[in-house]
């Protein structure tokens, strides 16, 4: 056969169209090879009846062009799932550190046999200071949000591959499904414990992102102090700051109010910062100040006084978490809530006055 026959009876291979970095899909692959997208995708997955010669000159065109199959949209379409990711937008410098990512391990752990006793594999995506870049290249069919924040990067990189999210902490704006943390409760319990050990000028000082825990945080604060006419004091700072930024704000807090005899920092790093801070000023914890936080982790065992905490059941939590987001998996969307377990508190040093 002439070189010309050959070339009029070869299939005509063209470069599929499309902005730089998009995603080649399964038309681009059949405009490239010449042939149907039907007769792409039983190529590709081994389906149908596509001659030998076919299937491997279809093969060649998308390993050519990139193209990485949709797995989420197959599995979809069976009803399989096999991989969730775990992501959290919370700053390293409050999930890491000394905490060794506290909050986040302690769900993953949980998570991770729930999800192997399920038949799944669990990926645990780092916190990140916002984009997405560590969810683009994993194939994943749902994932588990830890307390996102209002128009969270993360969150929006998420929804926009349609990949179901189930959110652990109820989500600030936008509806999604949750797992209730029931965060103004536990706020309550914290307060309502430093008032019960004679604290009578209690501050608030938490995080200024609007997250769901920060906002209820604070009104649950605001409507503490007006039932006993107390002159509310709230501080936010960034949590990126981490502990050096719950000692600053406590600097400021101190300077302003030297009467203070109780401060509640519902974020594990900035109460630290605060216990620090005390230190720096002579004021003992917790003769002269009590201070207590929400999350029982690391960090606040292992304070100088330990501080007062919640445990906060994280491993019925990630176990409701995981059921949820099976279930919108299904296609079963009814349930969008889901009451989380109610907080313990754990009484430590640093809420204990010596009698």
């Amino acid at each position: 056969m002439s070189t010309a026959a050959k070339k009029k009876n070869s299939p005509r291979i063209r470069d599929a169209g499309g902005s730089p970095g998009a995603r080649v899909k399964i038309v681009d692959v059949a405009s490239a090879a010449g042939v149907s997208a039907t007769t792409v995708s039983h190529a590709l997955n081994g389906r149908g009846y596509v001659d030998a010669r076919t299937r491997e000159m279809v093969k060649q065109v998308a390993l050519r062009l990139g193209y990485r199959p949709n797995r989420h949209a197959q599995r979809l379409r069976t009803g399989e799932a096999h991989t969730i990711v775990l992501v959290s937008s919370i700053p390293f410098a409050v999930a890491g550190g000394p905490s060794r990512l506290g909050f986040m391990m302690e769900i993953a752990a949980a998570a991770a046999g729930i999800a192997l006793a399920r038949g799944l594999a669990l990926v645990l995506a780092p916190p990140v200071d916002g984009g997405s870049a560590a969810l683009d290249h994993l194939d994943i069919d749902g994932a588990l949000v830890l307390e996102p924040a209002e128009s969270d990067p993360m969150l929006a990189a998420l929804r926009g591959r349609g990949v179901p999210v189930v959110s652990i902490g109820k989500p600030p704006g936008a509806p999604l499904p949750h797992v209730d943390l029931h965060s103004a409760a536990t706020t309550r319990l914290l307060l309502e414990h430093l008032h019960a050990q004679g604290a009578r000028r209690v501050a608030l000082v938490t995080g200024a992102q609007r997250r769901s825990s920060y906002l209820e945080a604070i009104a649950a604060y605001e409507t503490f102090a007006a039932a006993r006419r107390m002159a509310p004091v709230v501080a936010t700072v960034d949590e990126a700051r981490g502990e050096e930024g719950g000692r600053a704000v406590a600097h400021e807090l101190l300077a302003r109010h030297p009467d203070l005899d109780a401060i509640c920092a519902p974020v594990d790093a900035l109460a630290v910062g605060v216990v620090q801070a005390l230190r720096e000023r002579g004021r003992r914890v917790p003769q002269d100040v009590l201070v207590d936080t929400r999350y029982d982790g690391l960090r606040a065992r292992t304070c100088e006084p330990p501080l007062t905490a919640l445990n906060l059941h994280l491993d019925d939590v990630a176990t409701q978490a995981i059921d949820l987001l099976l279930e919108h998996l299904r296609g079963d969307t009814a349930r969008r809530a889901v009451d989380g377990a109610m907080a313990e508190l754990i009484v430590r040093a640093s809420t204990q006055k010596p009698q």
